[in-house]
């Protein structure tokens, strides 16, 4: 299947299950974009403040700030974006904390679900139109949304308000971020999952729940932490046939004791990869998008390194 043309789009969202490395794969595709002279603007939905951490920045907050040359990062706070949205619609100026106000919204978002993941999609769609409305300097909006499990419901607020409310202008405003949303040419849900058993069944969950519940349209699945395949079937009998005590011996005498280990190391290689193998058939299989592969990286390191080689290893599948 042809590599999408994610760096075309205006807003791209990445979500996936917890630990496969979502915030990673978002803060390289921004960094990959920035390389290609694009302004970028990565939303962090959970302002844990691990998007920062990839680019070795202080953590930051609901004001953009640069963290990489063409790469903003904004966390997302629900008050903030109340009180930016009462000073733009509603002609509200608020100085300092909301307090009581932002209480009736935690009670009004808990018994009305949606009005408070509206918030943060209203935030990044607003980003989004004044850009493409020539009123900001983006070039393109990343989102490190919500987890896998939460995601439907975040995307799915506008419709949900709308629902709710027939007339007047929070409809029309719903009204707007869903011609956004549902916009092939602008937006692009991206999912990233690792080749084992659990991400790839809730990948695969998620893709059939979106593709029922929403119009939201999907880019790539992007398979992060990818063995690569080391060894042939036959340097796999040549590896065998060094177990052996015999040979074993000669290639200790010759090279010292860690042989042992290397042997060991190079047949779980094979093992870990074949069955992984399985996993990528599956989610092949069960989706029809098209996939990505990140290599896995022997490293510890969860900054600009690490997100740089994450960033090229994308460029090489988009063919950039």
């Amino acid at each position: 299947m042809r590599a999408p043309d994610l760096l075309g789009r205006r807003l791209l969202f990445f979500t996936g299950k917890g630990g496969v490395g979502k915030s990673t794969v978002a803060a390289a595709t921004a960094l990959l974009a920035a390389d290609h002279g694009r302004r970028v603007l990565v939303v962090e939905v959970d302002a844990k403040g691990s998007i920062a951490e990839r680019f070795e920045a202080d953590a930051v907050g609901f004001t953009p700030r640069e963290v990489h040359p063409g790469v903003f990062v904004l966390s997302m706070d629900t008050e903030a974006s109340l009180k930016e949205y009462l000073k733009l619609n509603l002609r509200v100026p608020i100085v300092g904390r909301i307090g009581p106000l932002g209480k009736a919204l935690e009670f009004v978002a808990t018994a009305a679900p949606g009005v408070k993941e509206v918030l943060t999609i209203g935030k990044v769609c607003w980003e989004v139109r004044e850009s493409i409305e020539g009123r900001a300097d983006w070039d393109l909006v990343v989102v490190d949304a919500a987890a896998t499990g939460h995601v439907i419901a975040q995307l799915g607020a506008p419709d949900a308000i709308r629902e709710m409310v027939s007339v007047g202008p929070v409809r029309a405003q719903t009204e707007w971020m869903t011609d956004l949303l549902v916009d092939p040419a602008v937006t692009a849900l991206n999912v990233v999952a690792t080749p084992e058993e659990m991400p790839v069944a809730e990948t695969i969950e998620l893709v059939e729940r979106a593709r029922e519940e929403l119009d939201v349209p999907f880019g790539a699945v992007i398979v992060n932490r990818v063995l690569p395949e080391l060894f042939t079937h036959a340097d796999e009998a040549a590896f065998e046939a060094f177990h052996e005590p015999a040979p074993e011996a000669v290639l200790r005498e010759a090279a010292g004791a860690g042989v042992s280990a290397v042997l060991d190391g190079a047949r779980l290689a094979v093992s870990l990869r074949r069955t992984r193998a399985v996993h990528l058939s599956w989610l092949r299989e069960s989706v029809d998008l098209p996939m990505l592969y990140v290599p896995y990286l022997f490293s510890r390191s969860h900054g600009l390194r690490e997100t740089r080689m994450v960033a090229e290893a994308l460029g090489e599948e988009l063919g950039l």
